[in-house]
């Protein structure tokens, strides 16, 4: 299986929302108490708002790691049925305040950082929702390739009450799925 680097596609995204502050969209309010140590591993991407950097991919995942130096290792991961390749796209993330609260600047190409903010999660670490810098940015995400229908009513409400454009989410197709 042959991977392919998305720096390209990432970095022109990143650096065109990263050009604003990575703080999170107004009104929008990054999770308290948050332990990066239960958040680190592998996510699905169960929905997101299209963006650039993920246009057509499906079986899409993220995992995270520590850094030593303080920070996250970010591993996003998604296969391309039009090209039948699998791309790859490596990055590092960093708090922008407390590490207690959800607020994380991500780059995946030099100087430019975009916002990641945990703005809902399950008391398990099993379910997340994330929003970028922007109203422009949601993810979905969860442990397996699916989500509860409960947790998923949640959080797209969660969303809707928050101005995202939750009827624009792409349900991402994972294997099995």
């Amino acid at each position: 299986m042959k991977l392919w680097p998305v720096v390209t596609g990432v970095a022109l995204s990143l650096a065109l929302v990263a050009c604003r502050s990575p703080t999170p969209p107004k009104g929008v309010t990054p999770i308290d108490h948050f332990d990066a140590s239960r958040y680190l591993g592998k996510w699905y991407e169960v929905a997101r708002l299209e963006n650039r950097f993920e246009r057509g991919l499906e079986q899409v995942t993220a995992t995270y790691g520590k850094r030593q130096d303080g920070g996250i290792t970010v591993l996003n991961r998604g296969y391309d049925p039009q090209k039948g390749v699998w791309k790859e796209s490596e990055g590092k993330a960093y708090f922008t305040g407390k590490p207690t609260t959800a607020a994380l600047k991500v780059s995946f190409f030099g100087p430019f950082y975009g916002g990641y903010n945990v703005i809902a999660l399950d008391d398990d670490y099993q379910y997340a929702l994330v929003s970028g810098p922007n109203r422009d940015y949601l993810w979905i995400l969860s442990r397996t390739q699916g989500i509860p229908t409960q947790v998923r009513q949640n959080y797209l409400n969660i969303a809707r009450g928050l101005g995202f454009a939750v009827d624009d989410l792409l349900w991402v197709k994972q294997s099995g799925s």
